[in-house]
């Protein structure tokens, strides 16, 4: 009777393993959640219009771009893993407060975009938002400002490590090439690996994981200013990890330490949040103070 209780235990953790594999990215990318638009910033008196974003391969995603009216420089929003663009209204006031233009777009599978999310198609989907800045709206490197909230810092970690690998081929060390003028990661993790042995200590999380998202190697390519913001209170992504991408981040770098939780810190430490951006911005970012 024991070894048949021991064999049915094993039975189940294997089976759990198994669909923990199989499953995983259901677990990552979660296009399904709020995936209904609910407003636009036309509701909280900002300027703005649509606009479709082609990627390499071929496919379309939905996206907005808010001017500002008298820009310090133009913002590249990456969000995270679940909602869509329609849930970030409270972050675009506050980019606008900042005197930042704006581009936020919504993954492949999210929101009205085409496709189906995957780690080389948000690379490729960020990689489309900054190209369109560049020759559609017409901005210098120096003008541009990456920011990525919980799996968007990981996205934007990604692209300004490529764009600095990029300037490095074509101009050398001292190159003055496609880098953006600042980089900005909200509620980092390491890495998926790294984060999902975390949460499923139970699991061998580290070795199942099929996706890797290594913000923290990431950002040891970046030569631009790079602030990273991150709550104690985070329910979700520990203190701690984003104490480790800061701690991997060259510098010059900054960390802002905030209060509440996940996904409502950056509202519930205002106005430290925005002052802390603000200061970031003119002092290492070398933008204007708006």
């Amino acid at each position: 009777m024991l070894l048949r209780w021991m064999a049915g235990i094993a039975l189940v953790y294997l089976l759990v393993v198994a669909l923990a594999w199989a499953f995983q990215e259901r677990l990552l990318y979660l296009p399904h959640m709020g995936r209904e638009p609910i407003g636009t910033p036309a509701d909280r008196g900002l300027a703005w219009s649509p606009v479709t974003l082609e990627t390499e391969d071929g496919l379309a995603l939905d996206a907005w771009w808010l001017p500002h009216e008298s820009p310090r420089a133009s913002l590249l929003f990456l969000h995270g893993n679940a909602g869509n663009i329609t849930h970030r209204l409270d972050s675009l006031v506050q980019f606008h407060r900042l005197g930042l233009s704006v581009l936020i777009l919504d993954y492949r599978g999210y929101g009205r975009s085409e496709g189906r999310p995957s780690e080389a198609g948000l690379a490729m989907d960020a990689r489309a938002g900054w190209r369109w800045l560049r020759e559609e709206a017409d901005q210098a490197p120096g003008e541009i400002v990456l920011f990525g909230r919980s799996l968007g810092a990981a996205v934007a970690a990604e692209l300004a490590m490529e764009l600095e690998a990029e300037r490095m081929e074509a101009e050398g060390p001292e190159g003055q090439g496609p880098g953006p003028a600042a980089v900005i990661l909200e509620s980092p993790f390491r890495s998926v690996p790294a984060l999902a042995q975390r949460v499923y200590p139970f699991l061998p999380a580290r070795w199942l994981a099929r996706f890797s998202h290594d913000t923290e190697t990431h950002v040891r390519g970046i030569e631009a200013p790079l602030l990273v913001i991150h709550s104690r209170d985070d329910e979700i992504i520990p203190f701690s990890e984003g104490e480790a991408v800061y701690r991997a981040a060259r510098e010059p770098r900054r960390l802002l330490e905030i209060q509440g939780g996940h996904n409502t810190g950056f509202l519930e430490s205002e106005p430290g949040y925005s002052a802390g951006i603000d200061a970031f911005l003119t002092e290492q970012g070398n933008l204007p103070r708006r």
